[in-house]
């Protein structure tokens, strides 16, 4: 049996049903073993026995009992021991560490957390990796999209996890990432503010899910709809054709950035999901995949996150090198990561 876990629901999993957010964290689970578990208290929240109907929010600490061991059968690929490959490649992917924080740069490709037939190969399946000596596997305290590579955090204790999971929920971290955009925003700089509603249906781990833009005015009549916040600012372009752009985003929703870069006209490339693989730029009338040495996989990535230190207090502020098939699109393109401020937006502040 695996031990109790206290486990801390995170800003971009968002408000849910108790029962729901335990799926999407252990997809194994059933219904029937989670109202067990809440009959019998074995299930609380930040200390409190709770229903399977219970709403969970940002911040809140779920305690999770033991799970019972399962069978392990050699084809099955979620019960099969971690290889060394897999652990070799989790812990190259460390860019920072100390002795309460450990920062990754999440390969593309590489899903934060599991979901129905992926297995363990996800980074909190990938964790016993990153124990360095200490007894307790880290925690993650935010996520990034299976496709997105940058910048990841985990905790190494439960005090640093729930420190970290309010920065991220009184936005008093900042994330900047970088895009490949299809065509180039004008106002070259500026705010969007484009609420978000998930479209009906979605995948069993929540990986078919897709967010639709709101208009700011209708975001208060419609149903389940989040306001949501970007900042953009372009920072090289290759004529009108696509656009290098930092990307901050002040809120923190599912999809937020690809839905808004979307919704202004210019989706990220290499984006199937928001149209950035083949859909013609209304604004530009061009295909928004530029073809040639230019890869298919989305042009996105955490490239910097700043934080304050949950036990020093001194601010952290880590930057991840671009993955492969995005330096592969600068070098084609003749775009210099040197050739840029480090944050644009504040460039310009006194």
């Amino acid at each position: 049996m695996s031990g109790v876990r206290l486990l801390t629901v995170t800003e971009d999993e968002g408000e849910s049903r108790l029962d729901r957010w335990l799926k999407k964290r252990l997809p194994d689970l059933t219904q029937g073993q989670i109202e067990k578990w809440c009959r019998t208290g074995q299930v609380r929240v930040d200390g409190a026995r709770a229903k399977a109907a219970t709403r969970v929010a940002p911040g809140a600490e779920v305690r999770v009992p033991p799970l019972p061991a399962a069978p392990v059968r050699s084809d099955d690929p979620a019960q099969r021991p971690l290889s060394d490959d897999d652990a070799r490649m989790i812990q190259g992917a460390v860019l920072w560490k100390d002795e309460h924080v450990i920062a990754l740069n999440k390969p593309a490709g590489l899903p934060s957390q599991g979901g129905s037939g992926q297995g363990n190969r996800h980074v909190d399946g990938l964790t016993d990796a990153l124990k360095f000596g200490y007894k307790d596997r880290p925690k993650l305290v935010h996520r990034l999209d299976k496709d997105t590579s940058g910048v990841l955090l985990l905790a190494r204790t439960d005090r640093v996890a729930r420190a970290l999971s309010e920065a991220f929920r009184s936005r008093a971290t900042r994330k900047i990432y970088w895009a490949v955009l299809a065509g180039v925003p004008h106002p070259r700089k500026g705010t969007i503010r484009f609420g978000l509603v998930k479209a009906p249906g979605r995948g069993a781990g929540g990986e078919g899910e897709k967010m639709i833009a709101v208009h700011p005015g209708k975001i208060d009549e419609t149903e389940g709809a989040k306001r949501a916040t970007t900042d953009y600012a372009v920072l090289q372009a290759l004529g009108t054709r696509a656009a290098w752009a930092a990307l901050v985003p002040i809120t923190g929703r599912t999809h937020q950035l690809r839905a808004h870069m979307a919704e202004i006209g210019h989706p990220i490339i290499g984006d199937g999901k928001y149209g950035g693989s083949g859909q013609d730029n209304p604004g530009d009338g061009w295909g928004a995949q530029l073809g040639g040495d230019i890869s298919r996989k989305l042009h996105l990535h955490a490239r910097q996150l700043s934080f304050d230190h949950p036990i020093t207090g001194k601010r952290v502020t880590l930057t991840a090198p671009l993955p492969d098939h995005m330096a592969r699109t600068w070098k084609t393109l003749g775009w210099s990561e040197d050739e840029v401020p480090a944050d644009p937006f504040r460039e310009e502040e006194p």
